[in-house]
């Protein structure tokens, strides 16, 4: 079951029984104070195109659109606070909370979420890092998104270790071969690549996260069943890996421009639309 909600997150939020769900992410905008914007386009052979492909073939680039959003708030913190405090209400008690956010506000949504949570059950802060993009010329080049995780109980929570995707020993002769084949489960520092520009899994939404970092959050904190809930959903990234893990998902976002690309990329899990208190269903459509 998947739940696509446009309009006001808190407003949505109040609007739900307490106690509901058994994992909630979110991906707020950065408050970086300026307008998130993502230019999708494609590209046609054309020997007098302006870039060059594989083996030196020229290619000509066609604008197919642009989308954006204003990543700006005048008080940035208060916006958050009451939609926070919801968060912790319609979880469940051996639920967990995960917050995706960046160095410029991670420290005092930290704090927050301290107070709201309780400090004792902050589990991990878990660093997605990345390597792609320019470099800074006056600092060191931020390259990683901070994430939070939050269990409502710190000692009831849901953590599938046998679920953990593994990845390569970076030295697998000092293991033995068995270990080697096996892999080794990741830290709290996530090494993955950004959604490509040219990829299938590209919507053209501003800061598009990978399915691949959400799956991993999904697969080993909910068990299979379980109801989850994104209310800044955004291109609907976190749906998708609820629906292919199957679980059930709400997806609550206020910008037309998104629910339009999540319906789309969600239809094959046919959702069921709400807008504005009314109900429609949307099978297949874009």
């Amino acid at each position: 079951m998947l739940e696509i909600h446009f309009g006001d997150n808190l407003e949505v939020l109040r609007s739900l029984p307490g106690r509901h769900f058994d994992l909630i992410y979110i991906d707020p905008p950065f408050n970086t104070g300026k307008a998130q914007t993502r230019t999708a386009i494609r590209t046609v052979r054309d020997e007098q195109g302006d870039r060059t492909g594989f083996q030196g073939r020229r290619y000509r680039t066609v604008k197919v659109g642009t989308r954006a959003y204003a990543d700006v708030h005048d008080d940035y913190l208060e916006f958050l606070r009451p939609r926070l405090e919801e968060a912790h209400r319609v979880l469940k008690e051996n639920g967990s909370f995960f917050l995706h956010i960046d160095y410029r506000e991670v420290h005092y949504c930290k704090v927050m979420l301290d107070c709201i949570f309780g400090r004792e059950s902050f589990i991990n802060e878990i660093i997605w890092a990345y390597d792609y993009g320019a470099r800074a010329t006056k600092r060191w080049s931020p390259k990683h998104d901070n994430i939070l995780w939050y269990a409502k109980d710190p000692a009831n929570y849901t953590y599938r270790y046998e679920d953990i995707d593994r990845i390569p020993y970076l030295a697998p002769g000092l293991v033995g071969p068995e270990k080697a084949k096996r892999g080794k489960t990741p830290t709290d520092t996530w090494w993955h690549t950004i959604v490509s520009p040219n990829g299938k899994e590209k919507t053209g939404y501003p800061t598009q996260k990978p399915l691949g970092i959400i799956r991993r959050i999904v697969r080993v904190h909910s068990n299979p069943g379980a109801r989850l809930l994104d209310f800044f959903a955004g291109s609907g990234t976190f749906g998708e890996a609820a629906i292919r893990e199957g679980r059930s998902c709400v997806l609550v976002d206020n910008n037309a421009g998104a629910v339009e690309v999540m319906t789309k990329r969600l239809a094959f899990a046919n959702p069921v639309r709400r807008d504005h208190g009314q109900t429609t269903r949307r099978a297949g459509s874009g």
